[in-house]
């Protein structure tokens, strides 16, 4: 599948790089607190049905404009700000972990303005017995423990080859990281909770909820709690995979995601 890019300004003066392939139903994806992988080969399968279109957030890979955003109500409207400049009417919207919580802040500020949403590991939820791991303390070898089903196939993945006994290496991911993590901790530091379950009951688009059975860092039973709260919610669970289930298991994904989107 060709895949472009494109750069485009929100009103607000944020620069955004997206990237875009395929045809057909507009399908909006937003990645989590890692950004977008060099390969995201579940994009270019659903990108044989679907028009994909993946935007990144200010401070991930070229997109500008970081200061523009310091609250939950700041994200949401700069995903409404993006699918306006990209002139998209009503489309799919798909997001996975942190993008899975300010895709479904978006469908609960304007529930009419999507067609369905599918939420991936998504964050947004808290629950006591059931604590999130704190993302922010993590050593570089502890991401792939917490981020995948399988630990080795995780972290070739997360590093791009690099080998983070390299001292140069070990630089370049924490630098990388470092600017990436900055920006999500905006809304996912100190715990991922800012009242998302009190709009859900707002978010009238079909949702699917799909998880990892194997998701140590927000566990399955997040769901479940997801399904509860929304209104039109259905829940996969794919097995043999972790919080990175789209690209552990992408088969799998998109199986699912086609048969809910039609």
């Amino acid at each position: 599948m060709s895949i472009s890019m494109r750069g485009i300004e929100t009103k607000r003066g944020a620069k955004v790089r997206v990237f875009e392939a395929g045809s057909g139903a507009p399908l909006v994806f937003m990645h989590g607190a890692g950004g977008l992988f060099p390969q995201n080969p579940f994009l270019d399968t659903l990108a044989e049905r679907y028009h994909v279109f993946a935007p990144e957030f200010p401070a991930y890979g070229e997109s500008t404009g970081e200061e523009l955003l310091e609250d939950m109500q700041d994200f949401a409207l700069h995903g409404w700000d993006v699918i306006t400049e990209l002139g998209l009417s009503k489309p799919h919207l798909m997001g996975h972990s942190m993008g899975g919580m300010i895709a479904a802040e978006m469908a609960c500020l304007a529930p009419n303005d999507l067609n369905k949403l599918v939420l991936v590991g998504s964050a947004g939820l808290w629950i006591n017995e059931q604590p999130i791991p704190d993302l922010f303390s993590f050593l570089p070898h502890e991401f792939a423990t917490y981020l995948f089903h399988d630990r080795a196939q995780g972290e070739a993945m997360l590093t791009g080859g690099l080998d983070l006994k390299d001292p140069a290496a070990l630089k370049e991911f924490y630098i990388g990281n470092s600017k990436r993590l900055s920006m999500a901790g905006k809304i996912l530091f100190p715990i991922p909770n800012r009242r998302l379950s009190k709009r859900l009951y707002r978010l009238s688009a079909p949702t699917l909820v799909v998880w990892g059975k194997s998701d140590t860092l927000i566990p399955p039973v997040y769901a479940d709690r997801f399904k509860a709260l929304i209104p039109q919610a259905e829940v996969v669970q794919i097995a043999e995979a972790g919080h990175m289930v789209p690209y552990e298991q992408p088969d799998a994904f998109v199986s699912a995601v086609t048969r809910f989107l039609g």
